[in-house]
């Protein structure tokens, strides 16, 4: 905004929901589907992003993910895909 890149400032984090629903519309109509529990761990990483810029591994030992069986159970959620969908969640959201 202060560099007149943006017409108006808008919150960060609105900044990330907004591209988090651009994202994942576009995995949809790429075909790309995501199961219920998928999506409520990719808004768990949206939120994390909003409020920490960027999510790595490490970050599943924090709340909220522990409480939800931490990076185990988002290897078993997201399978092999996890480490590049965090890369891929960390270049669209925090851009």
């Amino acid at each position: 905004f202060a560099l007149h890149q943006e017409k108006e400032l808008v919150p960060y984090a609105d900044q990330v929901r907004q591209r988090f629903e651009s994202w994942l519309a576009q995995q949809e109509n790429a075909g790309r589907r995501f199961t219920g529990e998928q999506k409520r761990w990719l808004e768990m990483i949206r939120d994390h992003v909003a409020l920490s810029l960027e999510i790595d591994l490490e970050d599943f030992t924090l709340t909220p993910f522990v409480e939800e069986g931490g990076i185990g159970k988002a290897r078993k959620v997201f399978g092999t895909d996890l480490a590049r969908l965090i890369d891929e969640l960390n270049k669209v959201l925090a851009a």
